[in-house]
């Protein structure tokens, strides 16, 4: 069912506003300009946006050396996260669950005074401006101030998942290159204590802050290891250091198509994308509280700090599971606004009826990000609300945002897309390079967010290297999705196209997988696929299995045997659908596995 936006809706939005001021008649008038315009909407942006700077840039956008390698905000010295402190200092930056009296509040004023102690703790260590900071630990008040005092002291912030193995956590913190650990001793998940701190030590980490100091009462610490209680600066004097745009503020990390995960700086230009989706797509206006079940080890952490505290709205926090109906108790007591999902989460919600006895009427909008959406999960979570628009999200690490999204001045339909995102230009390709309704999407920069560099892979070869020329001789490049442009205007995700899937939010590499599970005895080799469910959805991960010579297989044994090894080396929420034996993978004759002959093969068999 189309939802459509009532006047009120339409006159209220960010994007009215902006409409409005610019003299544009309508929505596509705004995009277009902002496509044709790049310069001058970016710079209409920032001001919008509030975003200060300790010097102000002498040019919004330079791209003498060619669109993919654009230069933003050249001569300006800035650091993004003063552009977080525009409220008044006793509004609610933060809510969070978890205290006896219910729903806990954290006031600017609080949240910038202990981001400076953070800050001035740094100083105080000894790190020096451009120095990295890890961050591997569940998304808390604390790590949000942790997260801001990296940035605020000039450091880079290197923020892993706290689900990730000791060995993969080791892999993350070498090519971030961090020299500082802020963690916990564990986490309380599905009412089991899953341990954290161990996890670091087996990753052989450099010296660590622990935060929750009282599990440490016994000792156990590494000699090198202080507490939260030790480590904190007692001073929280504002020492802001001011960069340059392009300097770096954090490190993420996001799936290939090779064995190791790309990581990609993000700079201090990238958070004013998010801010801007939040801005114009998200209508998140001050004083709203703003809800994405995440972790700062995956873009949306970062993203829901910053288009939340630099537009000046709330971030509510919930400390539990969000598959638990004390989830949507949460989001009923603090009135939440806007909620951020990934479509697995509310395939569970539909299916368990957990969500069913709330009121969640505060909430304008939804936004639906990870995963292919299916049309009816999302009719259902739109109804949860009472009839509420979902901003569907489509965009990655790399580009600090969305590149495809909707609004709420446009008819809403579940599980599609209706824009491109404001200043993001896109086109879609079919195998002979030519302008299709279905094919590969292609980025046309530049774009503000978009990545600039990676730590130890060639940014030009993963994103442009080899990608066509656009319809009108534009530089393209390359992200690996595949879309459909719909008659009524509308857009439809239909997957990957290259070798990465997302899984449970997550964008995971084939061959990660694959490395991790090719060790299992008798298995000769092993090809990851992600299968669309039928009416559309999250994607399901199904192992294809050839076995060595003589050796029998028990798919389920199988299918047991690397979903532990995946826990053990990887992480332990890809979890795999089925395992599909065949006696050979199909193979192109450069030896590159078919995988399209192996989904079309496997749902046949299914």
């Amino acid at each position: 069912m189309t939802w459509i936006p009532a006047d009120a809706d339409i006159s209220g939005s960010n994007i009215t506003s902006a409409m409005t001021e610019l003299g544009l008649p309508d929505f596509n008038s705004l995009y277009q300009w902002s496509i044709r315009e790049r310069a001058a909407f970016w710079k209409f942006t920032i001001e919008r946006l509030g975003i200060r700077f300790a010097k102000s840039p002498t040019q919004i956008l330079d791209t003498s050396h060619g669109p993919a390698n654009p230069d933003w905000l050249s001569g300006a010295r800035m650091n993004i996260v003063e552009s977080c402190w525009q409220s008044d200092s006793q509004d609610h930056a933060i809510v969070f669950d978890g205290t006896d009296s219910g729903p806990g509040v954290i006031s600017y004023g609080e949240l910038q005074s202990l981001t400076h102690r953070v800050a001035n703790g740094l100083r105080n260590y000894g790190l020096q401006p451009g120095d990295s900071v890890a961050v591997f630990m569940p998304m808390t008040a604390e790590s949000v101030a942790i997260y801001l005092g990296i940035i605020t002291a000039g450091c880079v912030v290197v923020s892993i998942a706290d689900s990730f193995s000791a060995e993969q956590l080791g892999v993350r913190l070498r090519v971030g290159n961090a020299r500082l650990v802020f963690t916990v001793q564990s986490v309380n998940r599905g009412g089991k204590q899953i341990p954290i701190y161990d996890r670091v030590v087996d990753a052989a980490a450099p010296p660590v802050v622990l935060l929750d100091e009282d599990s440490c009462e016994d000792g156990g610490l590494r000699s090198e290891d202080v507490t939260w209680k030790e480590w904190l600066a007692e001073d929280d004097s504002d020492q802001t250091v001011y960069m340059t745009p392009e300097s770096a503020v954090n490190v993420l990390f996001s799936s290939g198509t090779t064995g190791d995960p790309k990581a990609i700086p993000w700079d201090h230009t990238t958070p004013i994308k998010a801010a801007a989706d939040g801005y114009y797509h998200h209508d998140i206006h001050p004083g709203d509280v703003v809800a994405w079940p995440t972790n700062l080890g995956w873009m949306m952490g970062p993203w829901l700090v910053m288009a939340a505290l630099i537009n000046r709205g709330t971030i509510a926090l919930f400390h539990g599971s969000p598959l638990d109906r004390a989830f949507g108790q949460f989001v009923q007591q603090v009135g939440v606004n806007m909620l951020g999902v990934v479509p697995s989460l509310v395939r569970h919600w539909r299916q368990s009826g957990c969500m069913a006895e709330f009121d969640w009427s505060a909430i304008r909008a939804f936004s639906s990000t990870g995963e292919c959406s299916n049309a009816d999960d999302m009719q259902f979570l739109s109804d949860l609300a009472g009839n509420k628009p979902i901003i569907e999200y489509c965009g990655g690490t790399e580009i600090g945002g969305g590149y495809i999204t909707s609004s709420v001045v446009q008819p809403n339909e579940p599980g599609l897309f209706s824009t491109p995102a404001l200043g993001s230009e896109l086109v879609i390709l079919d195998e002979q390079n030519c302008e299709a309704s279905i094919g590969e999407l292609f980025l046309v920069p530049p774009a503000m967010g978009l990545s600039r560099n990676l730590l130890a892979r060639d940014h030009d070869e993963v994103y442009y290297e080899g990608s066509p020329a656009g319809p009108r001789g534009e530089v393209l490049r390359r992200h690996g999705d595949q879309f459909e442009s719909l008659d009524n205007g509308f857009f439809r995700a239909l997957g990957r196209a290259d070798d990465t899937m997302n899984l449970g939010g997550i964008k995971v590499g084939a061959a990660e997988i694959e490395r991790v599970v090719s060790i299992v005895e008798g298995v000769k080799e092993v090809a990851a696929i992600a299968v669309a469910p039928a009416g559309g959805g999250p994607s399901r991960l199904v192992l294809c299995v050839a076995m060595e010579s003589g050796k029998t297989a028990d798919s389920k044994q199988i299918q047991e045997q690397m979903q532990q090894k995946i826990k053990q080396n990887l992480n332990p929420l890809f979890k795999i659908d089925d395992v599909f034996v065949l006696q050979a993978l199909p193979r192109t004759a450069s030896n590159k596995v078919i995988r399209r002959q192996l989904r079309s093969s496997y749902e046949a068999n299914s």
